[in-house]
């Protein structure tokens, strides 16, 4: 038993609990590469793609048998593409606690927590790689450590932050948006246990160019980040989810290090298969493994402890399929559920006589949609192909009403199209300073049951007040706030990436600022999180399914005036925006997927032409737009479209005038 979970009698309901590849070398060599003619480019999919028992029980032998080359043992994880645990194996002797750390001294936020379970990183990492992936493009937790720290590239002084600082804080345990564990494999997606992770040690899992799943390890015993991307790590957890990987790993076209971002090249393992102890071939059958290099293990709210085959993606069952009602010819997606019926279909907005009816959902959908198989993708291969992406349209108080996808877009999307959604909706709105003020302090831990600090959300509006100049701002509704420009209030530097400058005010600053560190966005789910890990320790019941409002471990994991509108958590980079009818705020529409300036253009221009067809709404009024403002001389930004964004077309500044 970890050494947290200890008596308080503090708590009333009795409970327990504490407190890319780039240097690496080559690709995969013949037979660890995904077969077939060609890379798949989005259209590969089918009934059969998925990862069988025997696939599983492959996967987590050839861990083990490096783990065990290696002397180390380590806790492997295996899920299928939506999400679904279908095995967890923890070897004898395996840690059963990790420290977060990135490694940078601070403190404050996740950095120090000691009590997180190995086993929940593990199906954090595999998570990661299965829902960062798709045909187009391969990622790792390797890649997700370079885009989601303070400078891109790490390390790189008066660069701006990651592409998607933030999104690590997405997929979350509490998220209203994400299915949870029953029995066996049913449809997804579904939560993770510690969100994305940056700790190399995750990869996508792929059959016949298609992904179908991810590994994830866990044998160091730290859930930490790559700080510098330009020397080669031979990281253990890498490793070990590496040799794992052969013969399902990812097509050497698609990996990470074939893609380039802002000019940079991604990172996606600094190990190949030529640095392995073992010989994955020859690796022991799961047979002659399970009950003798360690066992099966059961994760409460992920799996029972039993080896399971996956979900075919997009096939009926799996959560995401093809849509037949509401977007024809523009090979759309939708969520369903278990008995195949869809979750989202458009529906009209809760607030008052200008909420959004359900046609003007749906045209905007389809309008995003339409912009989405024009716009060329960013982070995809081959160049060329369009983006694909995940759409969410909520209302002013962040309800759902609506989420549409593109054919192959990441999975990781959709949570993360709906935090923009209600971000957007939220800040631009006149009650996010009276939300934020109601809710109760994260509160911190210092390793096991130490309290380190407390945090009042509130705190932070008093911050974003005397930032902007405004004693009023989060409670008129004066200012639109776009995805991207809640994103530059939440920097650790203001302007973004121009070091020793001040942080914003959605932010940490110096010495408290990391990834697992974030401000805001974290401390409104903190307690949340710590009250997860305390269910699956047994210590607690399980989070609600709405992120916002918890109390912290002393006080019982107690929900008390949570937001409804953030209930999937604050998204912090660009693809958001809120809507407009006339001077009215009705609503917010996110996009992610294929490029954070194709996420903004997708957004800002699918409100635009449905608005144009239907004459009854549109994106924010240009003089209320967030960058009119221009704090410390900075001015904040709206959306940033990309030169010449659509495919066989010159047409350039495709946002000027909207």
């Amino acid at each position: 038993m970890p050494r947290w979970l200890l008596p308080l009698g503090l708590m009333s309901l009795g409970l327990l609990l504490a407190g890319c590849s780039g240097s690496g070398g080559g690709g995969p060599p013949p037979g660890a590469e995904a077969p077939g003619p060609a890379p798949c480019s989005g259209n590969c999919a089918s009934s059969l793609s998925f990862l069988t028992l025997s696939d599983v029980e492959q996967v987590i032998a050839q861990a083990v048998a490096e783990a065990q080359a290696r002397g180390r043992p380590a806790t492997v994880a295996v899920v299928d593409r939506v999400g679904n645990v279908l095995g967890v194996f923890r070897m004898s002797g395996a840690a059963d606690e990790v420290l977060i750390s990135s490694g940078t001294g601070t403190r404050g936020g996740l950095e120090g927590v000691a009590v997180v379970p190995d086993t929940l990183a593990a199906i954090a990492k595999a998570m990661t790689g299965a829902y960062l992936s798709s045909e187009g493009n391969a990622f790792s937790t390797r890649t997700a450590s370079q885009i989601v720290q303070e400078h891109f590239n790490p390390g790189e002084r008066f660069a701006p932050g990651g592409p998607l600082f933030g999104v690590q804080f997405s997929q979350l345990p509490c998220s209203d948006l994400l299915a949870r564990f029953t029995a066996g494999t049913t449809a997804g997606p579904k939560r993770s246990p510690l969100g994305l992770a940056a700790d190399p040690g995750g990869f996508p899992l792929y059959k016949a160019g298609t992904p179908v799943g991810g590994i994830g390890v866990m044998a160091d015993g730290e859930y930490g980040l790559d700080l510098d991307v330009t020397d080669r790590d031979l990281e253990l957890d890498e490793l070990i989810a590496l040799a794992g990987s052969f013969g399902f790993a990812a097509p050497a076209e698609r990996r990470g290090d074939q893609i380039t971002v802002e000019g940079k090249t991604l990172r996606f393992s600094d190990a190949t298969f030529a640095d392995l102890l073992s010989d994955p071939p020859a690796a022991p059958a799961f047979a002659a493994l399970d009950g003798v290099a360690g066992n099966r293990a059961a994760v409460a709210g992920y799996t029972a402890g039993a080896i399971v085959a996956g979900l075919a993606f997009g096939q009926p069952g799996s959560g995401i399929r093809p849509d037949a009602l509401d977007y024809p010819g523009l090979d759309a997606f939708v969520l369903s559920d278990d008995a195949d019926l869809e979750r989202y279909r458009p529906m009209a907005g809760t607030e008052g006589a200008d909420a959004l009816t359900a046609a003007e959902v749906a045209e905007i959908l389809r309008q995003a949609l339409t912009v989405a198989n024009r716009a060329r993708a960013q982070i995809r291969r081959p160049l060329g192909s369009p983006a694909r992406v995940s759409i969410s349209v909520v209302d002013s108080a962040g309800t759902i009403l609506g989420i549409a996808r593109s054919r192959d877009a990441p999975v990781f999307g959709l949570d993360v199209s709906l935090q923009k959604a209600r971000t957007a909706a939220l800040l631009s709105g006149d009650q996010a300073a009276a939300a934020l003020t109601a809710l109760p302090d994260a509160v911190y831990l210092d390793s096991g049951l130490v309290e380190l600090a407390r945090v009042s959300p509130g705190d932070y509006v008093p911050a974003v007040r005397a930032f902007l100049g405004s004693g009023t701002a989060l409670a008129d509704g004066a200012v639109a706030f776009s995805a991207r420009a809640v994103g530059n209030l939440a920097r650790p530097f203001y302007p973004d990436g121009v070091d020793g400058r001040d942080p914003g005010p959605f932010s940490k600053g110096a010495g408290e600022a990391s990834a697992f560190s974030t401000g805001l966005q974290l401390d409104l789910v903190y307690n949340g999180l710590i009250q997860h890990v305390a269910f699956v320790l047994g210590a607690a019941p399980d989070v609600p399914q709405n992120c916002t409002g918890i109390t912290g471990f002393d006080s019982g994991f107690v929900s008390s005036a949570p937001i409804a509108g953030l209930a999937n958590g604050l998204q912090i980079f660009p693809g958001g925006v809120p809507v407009y009818r006339g001077d009215t705020l009705v609503g917010g529409v996110g996009v992610s997927g294929d490029g954070i300036d194709q996420d903004d253009m997708i957004a800002f221009l699918g409100v635009s032409e449905a608005g144009r067809l239907l004459g009854s709404f549109d994106n924010a009024p240009t003089p209320v737009r967030a960058d009119t403002l221009m704090p410390f001389g900075a001015r904040l930004r709206y959306v940033n479209c990309p030169q010449a964004p659509f495919i066989g077309s010159s047409e350039q500044e495709a946002c000027s005038g909207r």
